[in-house]
């Protein structure tokens, strides 16, 4: 397949790069500094662009496959950039007629895991609390989402940590895995991946957890 990946130096979005070009896909990865993106390959083009407007994104996107999103907020004084950008990218694909998207959400942003303990709902209620603002952005991006005409899938992962792809992670179209309390980035973006020609996970979220 021909991918776009955009926030392609974040901590998913390179793993997203990795994993593609490793399955044989070609790859547009679009940054705003290439000297931060250490992926490598002969499928690999690198398009450096300012995202905040959709007008130069739309040759990045045009013809491809799918699209894939790994942008966000880094820390929570960048709230605001997932939904902003998000919108920039939406544009893009909507003026050249590219339906396939994947975006990075939060397992908070989607509905808790059917049968959650009672210590699970407390620890999401306080994450919800510290970063509250990151989320209201999340959502804000979701809707963006909703009224978008492309067929769209927000993956919903709970913490993150940097550790080596298992492959072994349990989905959830439209829930969460019950007591998903982490998983790793490159599972991320597996799941990322896998999904982009399961019809099940169209605009749906997926929360996504070991």
């Amino acid at each position: 397949m021909n991918l776009t990946v955009f926030g392609a130096t974040g901590g998913i979005g390179r793993r997203l790069v990795r994993q593609a070009l490793d399955a044989g896909h070609r790859v547009t990865a679009v940054v705003r500094d290439p000297a931060r993106l250490e992926v490598t390959g002969d499928a690999l083009e690198v398009v450096r662009a300012d995202l905040t407007d959709p007008e130069p994104l739309r040759a990045a996107v045009a013809g491809r496959d799918a699209v894939l999103s790994g942008l966000g907020a880094r820390a929570r004084k960048d709230a605001g950039v997932a939904s902003r950008l998000t919108r920039s990218v939406l544009g893009a694909m909507e003026a050249e007629g590219v339906r396939r998207l994947l975006v990075v959400s939060a397992a908070p942003v989607g509905p808790a895991a059917e049968g959650e303990g009672a210590l699970d709902r407390v620890m999401l209620r306080v994450v919800s609390a510290v970063l509250r603002d990151v989320y209201a952005d999340l959502r804000a991006m979701e809707a963006e989402l909703a009224r978008s005409s492309t067929d769209w899938t927000s993956v919903r992962p709970p913490r993150l940590q940097d550790k080596p792809l298992t492959g072994r992670y349990r989905t959830v179209v439209g829930g969460f895995p019950r007591a998903g309390r982490f998983i790793a980035r490159a599972d991320v973006a597996h799941a990322m991946l896998s999904m982009i020609d399961d019809g099940a996970t169209v605009k749906q979220g997926v929360g996504v957890a070991y």
